[in-house]
């Protein structure tokens, strides 16, 4: 009976292999950082938001809080925001990155990481400037457009990418 399941606990245990040494490498990169404020890579992720915005025509800048480890975006004269470490969605990154290994195919599995990857980034910083924009002209949808709204779009962005990723490359010799 066991034998049955032997794919799915394959898969399962891949998973919970990369997931867990992907966590703790992050783990490791952000303990690196502590005295330096932000990380760099969320520092990267608001330094583009900001570049966004001002093509947006939102004239924007942000200031660091080093000791609290955060960085507030001011936009149209108005501190709207703050980005802390958990806004650069390096999380659902390693949720996605340990879901398309663990239905391993080869090189096409680095390429679809890659593509899903800049998509992602690309996905985020749109998804942050958003908040930005609405938090700053349309405040009294803020709570909306922060808990539930925004974290869709991330969320659901994985969602598609986990779906096209099974559908056209994991299971595609399985369906022919």
């Amino acid at each position: 009976m066991l034998k049955d399941f032997k794919p799915v606990l394959g898969i399962l245990l891949r998973f919970i292999i990369i997931y867990l040494v992907l966590l703790f490498g992050y783990q490791f990169y952000l303990n690196s950082f502590k005295a330096q404020g932000l990380d760099p890579f969320s520092r990267l992720i608001a330094d583009h938001v900001v570049l966004v915005q001002n093509a947006l025509n939102y004239p924007s800048r942000l200031y660091d809080d080093v000791p609290n480890e955060q960085m507030y975006f001011y936009v149209k004269d108005k501190t709207v925001t703050r980005m802390v470490e958990g806004c650069n969605a390096v999380s659902v990154i390693i949720l996605f990155v340990a879901f398309v290994f663990a239905f391993y195919k080869g090189t096409k599995t680095f390429v679809f990481i890659v593509a899903g990857l800049v998509a992602l980034y690309i996905m985020n910083i749109l998804r942050i400037a958003g908040l930005n924009i609405v938090t700053r002209d349309y405040s009294q949808y803020n709570k909306i457009a922060h808990d539930y709204v925004f974290p869709a779009i991330i969320y659901g962005s994985v969602v598609i990418l986990w779906m096209i990723w099974i559908k056209f490359f994991a299971l595609k010799n399985e369906n022919s």
